[in-house]
């Protein structure tokens, strides 16, 4: 169905057909639609940008079509040049997106949500705190790879790499996020390719059959955080459903459907996951599988949901897990820590904004 000249909608909402169904309402023809959603992707965002003629009226219709779903509540940049963007959404709920640099100067990798909220629980996660508030729609997270496309401009670099690793379990809000992907990486809109796409898991495995049904080529991030299924129940309620064997069956599927090689992110946490029998212990389940490790350096988020405050594994403690790992040849790395002086973690540039609004 076309939409009529008096409606307000974000260009990031519509597929090709239904810009082009609602220009021929407008008596244009139907063909501008990808001209204008290649400037509108390749801009940042920006409505009918000067790249060339348009059509007398195009322009201003547009722009009078086009109502952002999402603004800038807030920007925190650390010293390391890593930013964090607060977006407000149309329902005056916010997300968070982060830019960092990559280590060539003219690049930089982005980190979108796909939730407002989440509902996993994770103890140790900041953005558990504040609870579930609803699913994000795939404008609303086109929105934020916009922003960070405009962001990494503004500085001289183009965002190469994307993941949906911020507030929100994504497969939980599967549809969107397969529709915002598709956007995201289509060579007619976002140009980004599926290759330069990580969608992130707690681990829920219907979700991750799912995703590989879709076969849109991205790859996928399993955050483990533990080998057994005790310890990883006391971290992510998730895992008193989908067991450390079954999530890593699924994890095997999705690598032989896609051919992407699987990333298990692990967050080292003092006294809790980091020792060198627990290291052990995951290697043999990695045994015969070609997954990477991705280790994480706990950024310390306060008194957890059920009362515990965790820290970050000591350096000893931490390399000697990496070095266990290694010598039964694991590819293991450590992801760099990015924005240790803002709130970098994910759910703290939200949860402080929201205290700081409800304090008297």
């Amino acid at each position: 169905m076309s939409r009529g000249a008096t409606d307000v909608r974000s260009l990031a909402s519509f597929a090709p057909d239904e810009l082009a169904a609602q220009l021929a309402d407008w008596g244009f023809k139907p063909g501008h639609a990808a001209r204008v959603l290649r400037g509108f992707y390749a801009s940042g965002g920006q409505v009918a940008p000067g790249q060339a003629p348009w059509p007398a009226g195009l322009a201003a219709k547009l722009r009078a079509l086009h109502a952002p779903l999402a603004t800038l509540a807030a920007r925190q940049v650390a010293e390391d040049l890593t930013t964090k963007l607060l977006l407000r959404l149309g329902d005056g709920r916010t997300v968070e997106s982060v830019l960092m640099p990559d280590y060539r100067p003219d690049r930089a990798a982005g980190c979108v949500s796909s939730q407002v909220g989440c509902a996993m629980g994770c103890d140790f996660c900041a953005t558990t705190k504040t609870g579930f508030e609803r699913n994000l729609t795939a404008g609303e997270m086109v929105e934020q790879f916009l922003a960070l496309r405009a962001e990494a401009g503004a500085v001289g670099r183009r965002l190469q790499t994307l993941v949906f690793m911020g507030m929100g379990e994504p497969l939980l809000n599967l549809d969107a996020v397969v529709v915002a992907v598709e956007r995201m990486a289509s060579n007619a809109l976002g140009a980004l390719g599926s290759r330069q796409i990580t969608v992130s898991t707690v681990g829920i495995v219907p979700g991750i059959d799912a995703l590989a049904a879709a076969r849109l080529g991205v790859h996928l991030a399993v955050s483990l955080h533990a080998p057994d299924d005790a310890t990883r129940a006391q971290l992510l309620p998730m895992g008193r459903r989908f067991g450390v064997g079954e999530i890593l069956a699924a994890a095997d599927r999705y690598q032989a459907s896609s051919g992407r090689p699987v990333t298990i992110q692990y967050c080292l946490l003092r006294e809790v996951n980091d020792s060198p029998a627990q290291a052990r212990q995951l290697a043999d389940l990695l045994r015969g599988r070609t997954m990477h490790v991705n280790l994480l350096r706990y950024n310390p988020t306060g008194l957890s949901l059920r009362g515990a405050t965790y820290a970050a594994s000591s350096d000893a403690a931490a390399g000697a897990f990496l070095a266990e790992l290694r010598a039964r040849r694991v590819v293991a790395h450590f992801r760099r820590p990015r924005g240790r002086d803002i709130d970098a973690a994910c759910g703290q540039l939200r949860r402080r904004a929201a205290l700081a609004a409800a304090a008297p």
